[in-house]
């Protein structure tokens, strides 16, 4: 299984970081972007529905892993980060009531995100791991105008 560096990571969140958020709502294989916006699948697994436990934990770690030297790379440049606890964003959108953007994309991919506030923008990251009967892990990074999320 091949997997990205955190080196490779950062460069893809600073790439997001200088990219111009669109007028309108765009989505390709790994971006979703809006007006004021990117989130980007950094790396996804398919669902492991078959696979062997055994395995399906080694893979947990890995992407736990990986979340965690991010958020060690992003603290050692914007010093530590806010943890947003998304439920209540799932929620809301679950009843049908307004959250922005990009919280209303994130909160029902990742349970929570760690983020930071630098040069204008709102910098995430997050770690979508599915159910224990249907795991699909999903590393996430999303860019956000600073005033993204009050």
């Amino acid at each position: 299984m091949t997997h990205a560096t955190t080196a490779q990571h950062l460069t893809a969140i600073d790439l997001l970081r200088g990219r111009a958020f669109p007028a309108g709502p765009v989505a390709s294989a790994m971006v979703e972007s809006g007006p004021g916006f990117h989130v980007a699948q950094l790396r996804a697994d398919e669902q492991l529905w078959d696979a062997d436990p055994a395995d399906v934990e080694e893979t947990a770690q890995e992407y736990r892993a990986e979340l965690e030297g991010l958020i060690s790379a992003l603290s050692l440049r914007w010093g530590e980060p806010e943890v947003l606890d998304l439920a209540d964003h799932l929620e809301r959108v679950a009843m049908g009531m307004p959250v922005r953007p990009p919280l209303d994309v994130l909160c029902g991919q990742v349970p929570r995100v760690h983020a930071w506030r630098a040069d204008g923008r709102w910098i995430a990251v997050g770690l979508g791991e599915g159910e224990p009967e249907m795991p699909a892990f999903r590393l996430l990074a999303a860019v956000g105008r600073a005033d993204a999320v009050l």
